[in-house]
């Protein structure tokens, strides 16, 4: 589109400043790059602008009017400009979508091939029908569908299911071993420990490493099932998060938040005959808190033991005094400065918490990642991040003797903080990464 001009033409004030920079623009950018613009003052004082361009087509200005309907078709040319260039990018975003869907496509064949060829292989090399080969289904079992390689769709493999009673399982366990859960008071040798069991996922980096447990010696209104779990990442560790079912500690639905009176440090609390045992804050003092009161009924300094970070395990956390349960009852794990750094034991009194007897062991408490105690022998294990760890030493109280052990210790998650046994369910609990995690265990008969 081009807008000459024959003549100058000169516009007064009265028209609008912007419609007048509009037809400046348009009369430079329609390409009459000899266009001018001059403004001076008339003969009354007033100002006026003046555009000179040269336009031998036409004899004289067009109207306002004109000029404005100009710019209109302007801008709808500009529109549409706009327009094209949007539908051009989507055009180009279709194309790449294409090519992205034909190369789906070519890879889903070439595995329906692969599939195919794999079903032809079976096919050849299944085994004989059923129906020349069958055998009397025993007594109290039942037989469910066949597999049919003729077709592609959904097929159940065949199997006989024979009920057993749970006797019968017990009575040809390996001979010689306990299995967890055998009994609430069989004793014996670690000489196992399965694979981790995950049941909870901690949902915030408060939770990366922490203490949970249940109580080995419920008592009203708590059962086997009521679960207790801390987060023990922060300065100010006071709150217990309380589950009245496993489920709901699976869903991580707390029934109950209890806030302790003074904060907890390290991740070596325990639950035990209905009261929460912890460590103090910055000392050694150990804390009594009865869960269904919400009352502290005792505190005792643990005479010696190192705290804050003087004697932890190799990962630290102030993990320095570390609570226990077994079948005898309370434990505390520390260490002093008289024992050097090896790893003390004492048995506590669960009521007042007074010291009953105290073991002090060859093992150097900074030199393991964690340490639990079965049938009052104390166990150790040897890395928190190794996801082949070992549980290496064994020291027993009742003869005052330690001695080494290989026993496979997997870190799923490899930053264990937490691992305690529990002689309820004979299993290990532990709290590695964010997670919360059990160990099946053997135990060897005494």
């Amino acid at each position: 589109m081009r807008f000459f001009c024959a003549r100058c033409c000169s516009f007064g004030p009265e028209m609008p400043a912007v419609q007048l920079l509009l037809l400046a623009c348009l009369v430079w950018d329609v390409g009459a790059r000899t266009a001018q613009l001059r403004k001076a003052n008339d003969q009354s004082g007033r100002c006026q602008y003046t555009f000179s361009v040269a336009s031998p087509n036409e004899s004289s200005c067009p109207e306002q009017s004109q000029a404005m309907s100009v710019i209109h078709n302007l801008q709808r040319e500009r529109e549409l400009e706009t327009a094209y260039s949007n539908l051009l990018r989507d055009k180009s975003v279709l194309e790449e979508e294409k090519k992205r869907l034909r190369q789906e496509n070519e890879n889903l064949a070439r595995r329906l091939e692969s599939s195919s060829q794999e079903v032809a292989r079976l096919r050849r090399g299944q085994c004989p029908q059923t129906r020349d080969t069958a055998r009397a289904v025993p007594p109290g079992s039942r037989e469910v569908s066949t597999w049919n390689l003729d077709t592609l769709a959904f097929q159940e493999l065949k199997s006989e299911l024979t009920e057993v009673p749970a006797s019968r399982i017990l009575k040809e366990s390996p001979s010689g071993y306990l299995r967890s859960g055998e009994g609430d008071t069989g004793c014996g040798e670690l000489v196992w420990v399965g694979e981790p069991l995950t049941l909870r996922t901690a949902e915030t980096i408060t939770g990366k490493y922490g203490v949970w447990m249940r109580d080995p010696k419920p008592t009203y209104p708590y059962t086997q099932e009521t679960t207790w779990r801390i987060d023990t990442v922060g300065t100010d560790v006071r709150q217990v998060f309380e589950y009245d079912l496993i489920s709901q500690f699976m869903q991580g639905y707390p029934s109950k938040v209890h806030i302790l009176p003074r904060p907890l440090e390290s991740t070596g609390a325990v639950v035990y005959s209905g009261s929460l045992y912890f460590q103090g804050a910055e000392s050694r003092t150990v804390i009594r808190y009865e869960l269904n009161t919400e009352t502290v009924k005792a505190e005792k300094e643990i005479p010696g033991a190192g705290y804050h970070g003087q004697f932890p395990y190799s990962w630290g956390g102030y993990t320095d005094i570390d609570l226990a349960v077994d079948e005898a009852g309370l434990w505390v794990i520390y260490s002093t400065d008289e024992a050097k750094g090896a790893i003390v034991l004492s048995k506590l009194n669960p009521e007042n918490l007074e010291l009953e007897q105290t073991w002090e062991t060859n093992i150097r408490k900074q030199s393991v990642a964690n340490a639990f105690i079965i049938c009052g022998t104390l166990y150790t294990v040897s890395s928190y991040t190794s996801a082949d760890a070992t549980v290496n030493f064994a020291y027993d109280t009742g003869t005052g003797i330690s001695k080494t052990l290989t026993i496979p210790f997997k870190n799923r998650y490899k930053y264990s903080s937490m691992i305690d046994y529990n002689p309820l369910e004979k299993k290990l609990f532990a709290w590695d990464n964010l997670n919360m995690v059990t160990y099946d265990i053997k135990l060897s008969k005494m």
